[in-house]
């Protein structure tokens, strides 16, 4: 009887959840245009701790990590995961996580400076070891899904970091066990072959330009004949000439002109399509020039979309944005259109397109040099004839007071962070401003992506730190955001005001938790179950988050914008509307029309026949002239729907209400919302191997007995007698086995291993076991500078000191070998020894023991 209650309770709530979408333009189950999504924006380390196993250091600014208990490499996939209720309960459709492509430099939490783009770093994965990055990430992608939240995957098409890349320059092998990963010693083996013999002996700062030097021909050598990354290195961050210089040391400029670079990154990126992420947030777009986009990665990442599109929610359309910064607010940066971001909005002309060269084959011609003259005489000046002035569209603007069907005959394809906007975020009024005047330059500017701050930036005058505003001050920024045009997204905490007025970014110089990139999941302890967006229930700490004033601010500006096409994806206008102190505007999708007064009422006329019902206080209204009343208060907003079929949407809150705020209770911390963790601080582990006791050489005996051991922490490995079959080893468990039976052992006999890694990387050797005649001498050999003393015995019945008194005898030599020194001493008629090395006067070896053939030795 309580199964069949519970049953039908369920269907009870699925026939709810119908009519609800049903009002609501079937949002949920039709969520075919990007616009109708809302993003929460987070720095994956940074956002929660759902295995902590897996805390790892970066290699820099250890002290600041460990005084903190803070390590930079925290948050994780299994975070994501366990908190993607939350997101819901926000009422965010889609979240953009930065790169998980494995990354290399002494600060890359943040995923920006990649080193393997097949691959996803290991630091994200399950800490039990189970798992690896890809299957962890394909589940991240398919839980999100199935809740019908959307992952929007940060990606760099600009640069690598500064220790190569695995495919173009391949520097170090990469050791991917986790308790090697905050030692760069430990987990980065050089690539001696690339980066020369004397590299490991370097100075820090010669060693970074060795490894610079094998990607841009620093040093006047053209290593990088292929020319997979720019070599021009003299540039303006004004002037064209950025798309193709270097723009920070961990910024290694790549050649996306060069097809092998561009083809080979659509590969890779393109298995992320493959698993079902829904749309790429593109990182330094400015950097890349317009035409490269067109010719390049638009078209490419577009037909992978469509090819793999029954691998994402809905089957929507792949959504690709990118980040053109245009710092200091203007909407055409520094009187430049093809250095703005609407520019990139644009098609590039057809004769260009047609005239670029990309291939290999031109590319191997050209031996260009990172000395502020090496200019390719080709792909640079075509792609800076790329400067026409950008047309002007009306895709984004009502005509007459109606929507009308917009023409994207001339669109990239590719769409923009709204960096103009997000500069004049100081206020709504100033960023709304902006748009009047500037909306037009773009092909449709409803698809831009807005923000107020985020991992980089916040709006002028201060844009290193977060957003320093009140509550007041966020909550009119966010109305406006989530009513205007565009597509919303908010930085990780800012639901709360977390770090406000915080220093962004302090690179390795200080405690993250000081900064705007600090560690967030202790806000969010607890228990959170999100049965739609915007509906949950909680306990803990994400009970009060989620209970704060600008949370539940955002909750109902969710659910708005979710029941309003016309808020998500219509054009606006602002003829026939006049706000009383405040902003007025009007939207329409379509069959879909609203009316939209900011921070007070506002006066509307020209309004299409029909009855108009405010979301906010369920009041309507008709004829052609409609005012409105409302408190005159930062983030106040009514909403006019034309022809809505419900009353009230939302309840009253702090900032949208009918006559007076309102605040939820229970919003007070349990102390360890700024709690430490811990993290894997263990002696590095040692590239796997089997190891043989003896270790090979030369025996009298006519059977040696050996004792294998396979490394822990390896995955699997095995050993082969010469003419035998192989055996398998267990990880950290010895085997013993025999080589000669009798007088079978009469020469040599050669011992193979083989182990492999839990990533998959196998090492194998091999041991040779030597027979050699029991009266003929055992030399030892000692490489040093000077004339070493050999002090040597036998232990057992016949105890004897082979070579007297202490110190023993000075060794015969040297013999010179490649300009080093070397020393032997030969030991007759006994079958094991032991010696001491050591100088005569007091200095010495430790005791060598169980010597029962030839040894090389360093002293």
């Amino acid at each position: 009887m309580r199964k069949f209650k519970k049953k039908l309770f369920a269907a009870m709530l699925l026939l709810l959840a119908s009519s609800n979408a049903m009002a609501t333009d079937v949002f949920t189950a039709n969520r075919t245009d990007f616009r109708d999504e809302s993003i929460y924006f987070m720095m994956t380390t940074r956002f929660y701790d759902g295995d902590p196993s897996n805390n790892v250091l970066c290699w820099d600014n250890q002290e600041a990590q460990k005084s903190t208990k803070d390590p930079c490499w925290r948050g994780d996939f299994q975070g994501v995961i366990d908190k993607l209720d939350y997101i819901k309960a926000l009422g965010f459709t889609a979240i953009w996580i930065t790169p998980v492509v494995q990354n290399a430099s002494g600060y890359d939490y943040h995923g920006y400076h990649a080193s393997d783009f097949s691959k996803v770093d290991c630091r994200y994965q399950s800490g039990d070891g189970k798992k690896s990055g890809d299957v962890m990430f394909q589940e991240l992608i398919d839980k999100a899904h199935a809740k019908g939240i959307k992952i929007i995957l940060d990606i760099v098409l600009n640069h690598t970091g500064n220790f190569g890349e695995e495919h173009f320059c391949k520097e170090f092998d990469r050791d991917t066990r986790l308790r090697n990963q905050a030692d760069i010693n430990a987990c980065m083996i050089p690539n001696l072959e690339t980066l020369g013999s004397d590299y490991p002996g370097l100075q820090p700062g010669y060693q970074y330009q060795r490894r610079l030097a094998m990607m841009k021909n620093t040093d006047g050598q053209n290593h990088d004949t292929h020319n997979y990354w720019h070599h021009f290195g003299n540039f303006n961050w004004d002037l064209p000439n950025r798309w193709w210089a270097q723009i920070a040391g961990d910024c290694v400029d790549l050649n996306t002109e060069n097809n092998t670079v561009a083809d080979y990154l659509v590969k890779c990126y393109g298995n992320f399509i493959k698993m079902g992420v829904d749309g790429f947030r593109i990182d330094t777009s400015g950097h890349i020039s317009r035409l490269t986009f067109c010719k390049q990665f638009i078209p490419q990442f577009a037909a992978l979309g469509k090819k793999y599109e029954d691998k994402r929610l809905n089957k929507a359309p792949f959504f690709m944005y990118g980040e053109v910064c245009a710092r200091f607010g203007s909407v055409q940066y520094r009187g430049q259109d093809n250095l703005s971001p609407y520019y990139y909005t644009w098609k590039a002309p057809k004769d260009l397109m047609d005239g670029f060269d990309g291939s290999q084959s031109y590319w191997d011609t050209q031996e260009i040099y990172d000395s502020g003259t090496g200019y390719d005489a080709k792909l640079m000046p075509l792609c800076e004839k790329d400067n026409a002035d950008s047309p002007e569209s009306n895709n984004t603007f009502m005509l007459n007071g109606a929507w009308h069907e917009p023409d994207y005959s001339q669109s990239s394809g590719f769409n923009v962070i709204d960096f103009p906007l997000h500069y004049n975020f100081s206020n709504a009024g100033s960023a709304y401003g902006l748009a009047k005047s500037g909306d037009m330059k773009y092909n449709d500017a409803t698809f831009n992506v807005v923000y107020v701050d985020s991992h980089d930036y916040g709006p002028q005058p201060s844009d290193g730190i977060r957003f320093s505003g009140s509550d007041a001050q966020w909550a009119e920024n966010l109305s406006l955001m989530f009513t205007f045009r565009g597509i919303p997204c908010l930085y990780y905490g800012s639901e709360v005001g977390f770090r406000r007025g915080s220093v962004i970014d302090k690179g390795p110089n200080g405690p993250l938790s000081n900064t705007g990139r600090a560690y967030f999941g202790g806000y969010i302890t607890g228990d959170v179950e999100a049965s739609d967006f915007g509906e949950y229930k909680a306990s803990g700490n994400v009970d009060a988050t989620l209970n704060h004033d600008l949370a539940q601010h955002l909750i109902r500006l969710n659910k708005i914008r979710q029941a309003v096409p016309a808020l998500r994806k219509g054009q606006w206008t602002d003829e026939g509307c006049a706000a009383n102190g405040g902003i007025a505007f009007k939207r329409a999708y379509k069959d879909s029309y609203a009316l939209v007064a900011l921070n007070g009422g506002a006066t509307f006329t020209d309004c299409p026949a029909g009855t108009y019902t405010d979301l906010v206080t369920g009041k309507t209204y008709t004829g052609s002239t409609i005012t409105v009343d409302a408190p005159k208060n930062q983030g106040q907003v009514r909403v006019l729907v034309k022809d809505w079929k419900g009353g009230k949407l939302i309840d009253d809150g702090a900032f949208i209400y009918e006559t007076a705020a309102q605040h939820k209770g229970g919003q007070t911390y349990d102390g360890n919302e700024e709690a430490g963790t811990t993290w894997v601080d263990a002696t590095p582990l040692q590239p796997v191997s089997v190891s043989l006791s003896p270790a090979g050489g030369s025996f009298r005996t006519n059977t040696v007995t050996v004792t294998a051991t396979l490394s822990e922490d390896a995955a699997s490995g095995w050993y082969q007698i010469e003419g035998q079959d192989k055996v398998d080893l267990t990880p950290g468990q010895a085997a013993t086995f025999t080589i000669g039976e009798g007088m079978n052992f009469k020469d040599t006999k050669t011992v193979t291993w083989s182990a492999t890694s839990t990533e998959g990387k196998e090492k194998t050797e091999k041991v040779t076991y030597t027979k050699v005649d029991p009266n003929a001498s055992i030399v030892v050999m000692v490489k040093a500078d000077k004339a070493p003393y050999i002090y040597a015995w036998t232990t057992g019945a016949d105890e004897k000191k082979l070579t007297g008194a202490w110190p023993g005898k000075v060794m015969n030599g040297p013999e010179e070998i490649d300009g080093a020194k070397y020393w032997t001493y030969d030991v007759d008629n006994v079958e094991s020894f032991n010696i001491v090395l050591n100088n005569g006067s007091g200095s010495q070896s430790g005791d060598i023991t169980g010597i029962t053939g030839d040894i090389y030795l360093e002293y």
